[in-house]
């Protein structure tokens, strides 16, 4: 059951609309103090550039078989071209990459010394979109959602998601009957009403929705829960909630699937992998029980990988298979 619906992910069209970003490394070793400075000096020996943010997103989709396309805006810079170039090596559409004279292309820069990581330099506009690409950005977005199986909001708090494009959007996938799917972060955590999956981790949920929330105490969480369902007018609410597990609900039923035990190597990008799972499910308008069971199998998978890396899907339909 779980491998055929695994298989059926092929070809479905999803937007992601969110914060992109290159993530840069740096690679080498230290074997000297600078005379200028108290400071390490790296020979760099290597450089690798990666898709990151909602970028990384597309790159679980396309493991999973499906076709996403990246809706965004950067800069009009050489770094935007590096970003394109990326996208077209990974068989991401960039046919909703709009690049702007006011903005920056987000790169995080990471320089490391014998896998350790001596410094990161982040090269960043944060400011929320000025009104003209705002405007640009929606209609992009509403023209591609046609086409779109089911829309994925991948927010990093880094000004591409503002209320504004928030509403414009919603409503019209709303009207598209288009389902909408999103992993939220502070600044916008109250603004996505009317979601049809909204996948906050405990802590965004808890610094987002500003209540204080004991885990072990399932009445109180659940009373949270449907306090946030019902402000924000959600069909479903994800939280995921690391150690343990991860719970679903329909603001009827609440459904808790535990952590799968696993050799954890490295957490990052895990939330990406979630969402990537969770929005074609529902694009397949499967029950909630399974949403939430398949995307945490899948975020647990890419969790014994070091660094950031998207799903391997013949690994999921492996394990997939002892839940059937």
């Amino acid at each position: 059951m779980n491998k055929e619906i695994i298989k059926k992910f092929k070809n479905l069209n999803v937007l992601v609309l969110g914060d992109v970003m290159i993530d840069t490394y740096l690679i080498g070793k230290v074997e000297r103090i600078s005379p200028e400075a108290p400071v390490p000096i790296v020979s760099i020996n290597k450089k690798e550039s990666r898709l990151g943010g909602a970028a990384n997103v597309a790159m679980n989709l396309v493991a999973l078989g499906a076709k996403p396309i990246l809706c965004s805006v950067v800069g009009n810079d050489s770094e935007a071209n590096n970003l394109i170039k990326l996208l077209q090596k990974n068989k991401i559409s960039a046919a909703g990459i709009i690049k702007s004279n006011n903005r920056i292309t987000t790169v995080k820069t990471r320089v490391i010394s014998q896998s350790h990581q001596m410094l990161r330099v982040d090269s960043e506009i944060t400011n929320p979109l000025d009104q003209a690409d705002s405007k640009k950005l929606e209609n992009s977005v509403k023209k591609l959602l046609r086409k779109a199986d089911v829309l994925i909001f991948q927010d990093y708090d880094k000004g591409i998601i503002t209320p504004k494009v928030i509403q414009t959007i919603i409503a019209e996938a709303n009207k598209l009957k288009v389902p909408v799917a999103v992993d939220p972060k502070k600044r916008n955590f109250l603004n996505y009403k009317n979601a049809m999956l909204f996948k906050p981790n405990l802590k965004e949920l808890k610094e987002g929705f500003k209540r204080e929330i004991d885990i072990n105490n399932k009445k109180e969480f659940e009373k949270v829960c449907s306090d946030l369902m019902d402000e924000m007018k959600l069909k479903n609410l994800f939280v995921t909630m690391s150690e343990h597990g991860v719970m679903i609900t329909d603001g009827k039923k609440f459904e808790y699937i535990p952590a799968h035990f696993r050799k954890i190597a490295d957490v990052s990008g895990a939330g990406d992998t979630v969402i990537s799972v969770a929005a074609l499910c529902l694009a397949l308008g499967l029950p909630i029980k399974e949403i939430a069971m398949l995307s945490n199998l899948a975020g647990g998978l890419v969790c014994e990988e070091v660094g950031v890396v998207p799903i391997n899907k013949n690994r999921l339909i492996e394990e997939a298979k002892n839940f059937d």
